[in-house]
Order: structure tokens, then C-alpha cells, then sequence
């Protein structure tokens, strides 16, 4: 080692340790309009799988048409376990009643929210959903760091 090294162990021993060392990634749920906007959650979710990328997607919408008690359970334990939640818009977003229902969950649960706007496009923002930012790979980096 040389002088002023800190590192100590076997160069064997300091790989092992490095490979331990995990990076938190920032949580994620995705609130989008089931019936319109598939293609926007699978956009994200791609983005959430670059190597490089901040954040995780740990869950998004669920279809509504479990029973009413079983789908406000599950939607209130997933957004409870993320650390953002991010709504997509889409051209109808604003009048889903999941998306509505999601983002009164994510404020009685005081989680950080905001709006994705796809480039090009100008959809209606959803009351109480957050800051509306144009969705970039930068933005959305910078946001979720």
C-alpha cells in the first residue's frame, strides 16, 4: 500500500466488498390512466432499468376492477412504500379515477409528488399530483436522485 492508503485487506477481499456495496436507488411508484397510457408507464419503467439510472420502480396503477376494499388496500401499502410518487400524463390522465384515487393516497401519506408531461404534448395537469416537468432524461434524473 502506499503511503496515505487507507485501504486494507487482500485486492481479493476488496473486490468481494465493493461487489457487497449496494446503491440506494430512489422508490418509485407510477400513477398512470390504465385504460390510456400503458405506453407512458412502459416508458419509465424502461428508464428505471438503465444501469445509470437513480430510481426503481417498486409498483404503479392497479386495475380498479378487483373489489373496491381490496384495490384501496393494495394501492395504499404500494404508495406507502415509495419514496416518490410520479404521475405520467396522458390526454385523459386528469379524469381517471385511479390516477384520483392514487393521488389522494399520496398526499394523506405526504409523499413527494409530480407530474411527467411527455414532450410535444399538453395534457391537463391532475389536482394535488405535484409540479407538472417536462419529461427529459436530465429532469427526471435530477428529480429522483
Amino acid at each position: 500500500m502506499g503511503r496515505g492508503s487507507i485501504s486494507k485487506g487482500t485486492e481479493q477481499e476488496q473486490v468481494g466488498f465493493h461487489k457487497k456495496l449496494r446503491i440506494v436507488k430512489t422508490k418509485v411508484f407510477i400513477s398512470f390512466d390504465f385504460a390510456n397510457d400503458h405506453d407512458l408507464k412502459g416508458s419509465l419503467v424502461a428508464q428505471a432499468q438503465d444501469p445509470k439510472s437513480p430510481f426503481e420502480v417498486i409498483d404503479f396503477s392497479l386495475v380498479e376492477s378487483q373489489p373496491q376494499h381490496d384495490w384501496l388496500s393494495r394501492a395504499q401499502s404500494s404508495i406507502a412504500q415509495c419514496d416518490v410518487f410520479v404521475v405520467t400524463l396522458g390526454s385523459n390522465t386528469h379524469q381517471a379515477p385511479g390516477v384520483l384515487k392514487e393521488v389522494k393516497i399520496a398526499k394523506g401519506l405526504r409523499k413527494r409528488r409530480f407530474q411527467l408531461k411527455p414532450q410535444g404534448a399538453n395534457p391537463t395537469s391532475v389536482k394535488d399530483a405535484g409540479p407538472v416537468v417536462n419529461w427529459t432524461w436530465n429532469k427526471l434524473k435530477a428529480l429522483l436522485k
